[in-house]
């Protein structure tokens, strides 16, 4: 099969075949050898990378439910500083580990990822002693999924990254909708019977056997190549032979992040508007979260498999135009079950849009800076993540909730041209 990726550069291709193993005299070791290993270790990673971070999500999502109760029980008294003190603590981990994912790529390049992957399970293990503080060390020390991404990507062979960062996407939605789901009614009803610092305990031991799993089970075989002399004093930005395409990503992915959450904090509120039945719209606000998961889910794989084959940015520009064309009808609907089936198709569409950004990267990057332009990447998403509920706040206060949907309809559509302009220019060169 004759695979192709959009704007992939000669010297990142070089890399990887620097990075082989040649045959010994005697014939006790073959290049067939070096790759059924390969073959072999690639895909234990990333079955390991898939269940720790479906792991790790839903134990994180146990805290959740009774976050502002260890707040009251660390001394908060007040009604409003208790809400404060809850937001500070939830959002102090997404803020900080959007400075810091950058270093950690650079680190896990210099001395591999996979003591960067055990180092994010280890710094998440250690929460249960103070909330606010060590939330925001949980963000340094950066997240396990986003590590397993830069991980993923940076070992699997080129022409397979975009079905499996497809699949440790599933993997990794599976386990926020799982979380959304399970998480918060085990967080609700275990503090309860075992107590609030047990049920912090119970989190940090699932978090535990992840980082048991990661330190034994995975093979880092492409370890990165030491720098040379020249190119410890080079930046990492002057590595990079076309910087147009990754910094096409890195707005993709802001803005992907940034739309996404930008209808988040005005769901329920618009579920709320169209129900004549106030007393289920949790549940129903519950289900029309779930139906974008849901798509993501079932078609992330399938739309990295389809990059592998087509390219990775043709698929970014397809996902990006047919959400855009998706929202406007979302800003109209006149019954809760309509957004639902509206979401899910969303979620379809947006399946394979990071995985097939974190391939993008990959494929136009050297090997040396792969993890801290992935970095760079991370704490793009970051940022959207931030921005996006506030900005979603914000125009559905002052504007209407319809004006964050045809906002958000507008920057997606920007993002699909954005996109399909950098393909182009690449192609002319």
């Amino acid at each position: 099969m004759n695979h192709r990726h959009d704007m992939s550069t000669t010297q990142a291709a070089a890399g990887d075949a620097s990075q082989m193993e040649t045959p010994h005299p005697n014939g006790s070791f073959t290049q067939s050898n070096a790759d059924e290993n390969h073959e072999q270790y690639w895909k234990q990673n990333l079955v390991i990378c898939l269940l720790g971070s479906f792991t790790t999500l839903i134990a994180m999502s146990l805290l959740l439910p009774f976050l502002p109760l260890y707040v009251e029980q660390l001394g908060v008294i007040s009604h409003a500083a208790i809400v404060q003190w809850s937001g500070i603590a939830y959002g102090a981990t997404f803020l900080a580990a959007a400075f810091v994912a950058p270093l950690w790529g650079r680190l896990g390049d210099r001395y591999g990822r996979k003591l960067m992957l055990i180092r994010a399970s280890l710094g998440m293990v250690t929460c249960v002693w103070q909330l606010v503080a060590l939330r925001l060390f949980v963000g340094i020390a950066g997240g396990y999924s986003s590590g397993s991404m830069i991980l993923v990507a940076t070992q699997t062979p080129k022409d397979k990254t975009g079905w499996a960062l497809g699949a440790l996407s599933a993997g990794i939605m599976a386990g926020i909708m799982a979380g959304n789901l399970a998480g918060p009614l085990l967080g609700g009803a275990l503090p309860p019977l075992i107590g609030i610092r047990a049920t912090f305990w119970l989190a940090g031991g699932v978090i535990f056997l992840t980082f048991l799993a990661t330190t034994f089970l995975i093979r880092e075989e492409r370890k990165p190549p030491k720098p040379t002399r020249e190119e410890k004093t080079q930046s990492i930005w002057a590595a990079i032979p076309d910087k147009g395409p990754v910094v096409a990503m890195l707005v993709t992915g802001i803005l992907l992040l940034f739309a996404n959450m930008s209808i988040e904090p005005i769901l329920t509120i618009y579920v709320m508007q169209l129900m004549d039945d106030q007393t289920k719209v949790t549940l129903v606000s519950g289900v029309v979260m779930a139906a974008a998961a849901l798509g993501s889910i079932l078609s992330s794989s399938r739309l990295g498999q389809l990059a592998d084959r087509i390219g990775h940015t043709r698929v970014i520009i397809g996902a990006l135009a047919v959400s855009a064309l998706l929202l406007v009808p979302q800003a109209f609907v006149t019954d809760a079950w309509q957004l639902i089936g509206l979401r899910f198709l969303m979620g379809l569409a947006l399946g394979g849009l990071l995985p097939c950004i974190t391939s993008v990267i990959r494929h136009n990057v050297p090997d040396r800076v792969a993890g801290g332009i992935l970095g760079y990447s991370v704490s793009a998403q970051y940022v959207g993540q931030v921005a996006g509920p506030v900005a979603g706040g914000f125009v559905g206060g002052h504007f209407g909730m319809r004006a964050v949907f045809l906002g958000t309809c507008l920057m997606m559509a920007a993002g699909a041209i954005y996109n399909w302009a950098v393909l182009r220019n690449s192609k002319t060169r």
